[in-house]
């Protein structure tokens, strides 16, 4: 249950956000986002918002168990494509995200994960459209129900179809997010859309396989000029991770929103990259995750240094 101090919000002028996450979870329905079970005012000072409880913690402190603080790329595969998965739809309902970093992908019971916190999220209108998939390449899998089982079509008939939904007109310039997960157009006080999602997922990945985030700066305002000025580098002393991970974090890594990486078709063009070839996304919520919570003991957590927060809590 999280419980608002209404007071407390409105003397921060951050009602808004508050508002925003529950209109946000009020439409949620999908296996890695929340299931609002109640929305209530406990009294004229306090709102409650009741979810589903995730046992697990959260993938920044699930990472600092790992051996070398980061996943092997087997494991990191598996929760970059939930979180695919969940960025996909939230985009297909026109909502930007905004705050993609570890902290806020709690592992359940079952150690699948769940996107948590949508106080800083954009709401905008999606523009679908429906494009032929390459005939050459494999039909990349979907999360929708209806993909599940795909029918073999006689020769000649009409090619499948991939179904795009970005909010495209969803564009703001407030700074909002974690400095070291923030785009370089945030970071430069630029307007901003949903190629931001994208960016922070290639920092997530990054930081997954890596061990820590690859613009991290001294302090907050040296990250920001790293995110902006500095290009991209991986560790040399540190290399788990395939070419096919390099090339998909190098294409989200891209400083200009408008050749990054998912900006044009958004999720299909990232489902399509090499480094989810042999995963059927389709049927992902049936597939053992990497750590299933209380299978191994727990052990302390390094939280993340940064000294500025952005909740509204």
């Amino acid at each position: 249950m999280k419980v608002v101090d209404k007071l407390a919000l409105a003397k921060k002028n951050k009602m808004e956000r508050a508002a925003t996450e529950k209109r946000i979870l009020r439409v949620l329905d999908h296996p890695f986002l929340p299931t609002l079970y109640a929305d209530f005012d406990a009294s004229p000072h306090f709102s409650c918002v009741v979810m589903e409880y995730c046992s697990g913690g959260d993938l920044h402190t699930l990472r600092h168990r790992q051996p070398g603080l980061r996943f092997s790329v087997t494991a990191a595969r598996f929760y970059a494509a939930e979180v695919l998965l969940a960025l996909e739809y939230l985009h297909m309902l026109g909502i930007v995200y905004r705050d993609l970093k570890p902290e806020n992908i709690l592992i359940r019971s079952d150690g699948h994960i769940m996107l948590s916190d949508f106080d800083l999220s954009l709401q905008s209108t999606a523009f679908p459209t429906v494009e032929p998939l390459d005939p050459i390449a494999p039909a990349d899998p979907s999360c929708l129900p209806h993909r599940l089982f795909r029918a073999r079509r006689p020769p000649g008939s009409l090619p499948d179809r991939r179904f795009v939904a970005e909010p495209l007109a969803a564009r703001s310039g407030s700074f909002v997010g974690t400095h070291e997960y923030v785009s370089p157009e945030v970071a430069a006080g630029l307007t901003h859309g949903s190629a931001v999602d994208w960016w922070a997922y290639g920092v997530f990945l990054y930081e997954l396989l890596y061990g820590r985030t690859p613009f991290a700066g001294p302090t907050n305002e040296a990250t920001l000029r790293n995110i902006v000025k500095q290009p991209l580098a991986f560790p040399a002393a540190r290399c788990p991770a395939d070419s096919a991970a390099r090339d998909l974090i190098s294409g989200l890594l891209v400083k200009d929103p408008a050749s990054r990486l998912g900006s044009k078709r958004g999720a299909a063009d990232v489902k399509a990259h090499p480094f989810f070839k042999g995963l059927n996304l389709a049927l992902l919520r049936s597939r053992r995750p990497p750590v299933i919570p209380g299978l191994a003991r727990a052990k302390p957590c390094r939280e993340r240094q940064d000294p500025v927060r952005f909740d509204y809590f």
